[in-house]
């Protein structure tokens, strides 16, 4: 192996070409600069019409993708390299990846589907099989879901399209429905007023439809009462803690048991010692986190940079 003929290969070829090299040089970097800037002002551009944030991701993901594709054609154009045969075996290769991947373009047809047809909107609750959660993404694939205990839930975009699926913040009111065990010898007429004055007593249910309480089954041992009322989704949770407690507090006020099964036996006489900690509560030391910013040329704000960076040279002038 002769070193020196390798190196003067090298050195003929860029010492012939530097034009050019100097031409694809520019071309990527401009070119790169110039996707994120188009990028960016689509994303503005879409953020004030009224198509939902999740369908502006999706379109943000296939813009993404063709010009990305342009500018590597570009790119290979500009070292000499004809599109034509590229472009004709890309075609082959994406049939033969079709193929491969017959799931994946099911999930990306079922993907457009979801966009197109406006199943969710970012933010709704869903309930998808065994998952539920809260819609923060929907790409070509995958649906993404945050749980309530801030899991991150990943769900093919078939399995929503051909399952069912529990839209529970599609509409702006929610009926909250609540079941309620009393003893058989609760007058059943006290146990409905005291239900539905505790719901009324919540501003935060509707009076119309008014709520509702009615006896429903008699069960083995017990009386079950089945209420309901309305409310905002937001509100769903709160309203319904609030009012399970609640109602539990009037039954109690009022000599109302609740019946469960239990069976408890003691025949103790010697005193039980429960060991424990005499030491106060620690002190409360706040966790120091280190929030870093990352700038990106394809989400960043253009012109609050450029009026930054305007403030700041006037501050200088000043001094």
């Amino acid at each position: 192996m002769n070193w020196n003929e390798i190196w003067q290969t090298i050195k003929d070829f860029f010492t012939n070409n530097v034009w050019g090299i100097v031409k694809f040089v520019a071309i990527f970097f401009i070119g790169f600069v110039l996707i994120k800037v188009v990028l960016n002002i689509m994303r503005r551009i879409l953020g004030k019409t009224k198509m939902e944030k999740i369908g502006q991701q999706f379109l943000m993901t296939a813009i993404k993708v063709c010009l990305y594709l342009v500018f590597i054609l570009i790119l290979l154009s500009t070292i000499g390299i004809e599109i034509t045969g590229i472009i004709t075996a890309l075609s082959a290769l994406l049939l033969a990846v079709g193929m491969a991947l017959q799931n994946n373009i099911s999930n990306l047809a079922n993907g457009i589907i979801i966009v197109s047809t406006h199943m969710f909107k970012k933010g709704d609750w869903i309930i998808v099989g065994d998952e539920q959660g809260s819609i923060v993404d929907i790409n070509f694939l995958f649906t993404t879901l945050h749980t309530a205990d801030n899991k991150k839930v990943t769900i093919p975009n078939s399995s929503i399209v051909n399952g069912s699926v529990v839209n529970a913040g599609a509409n702006p009111k929610r009926r909250v429905e609540f079941t309620f065990s009393v003893a058989y010898e609760t007058d059943v007429e006290t146990v409905k007023k005291l239900v539905i004055d505790v719901m009324k007593s919540d501003g935060r249910i509707y009076l119309d439809p008014e709520p509702f309480c009615r006896l429903k089954n008699l069960g083995a041992s017990s009386l079950d009462f089945f209420a309901h009322c309305w409310c905002d989704s937001g509100d769903y949770w709160g309203v319904y803690y609030n009012i399970v407690e609640t109602v539990y507090n009037e039954f109690k006020k009022n000599n109302i048991s609740v019946p469960y099964n239990q069976i408890e036996v003691r025949n103790r006489t010697d005193k039980v010692e429960m060991p424990f900690s005499k030491e106060p509560l620690p002190e409360r030391v706040e966790k120091v986190r280190n929030i870093e910013e990352e700038f990106d040329l394809e989400t960043a704000d253009l012109t609050k940079m450029f009026h930054k960076k305007k403030n700041a040279k006037k501050t200088t002038k000043k001094k």
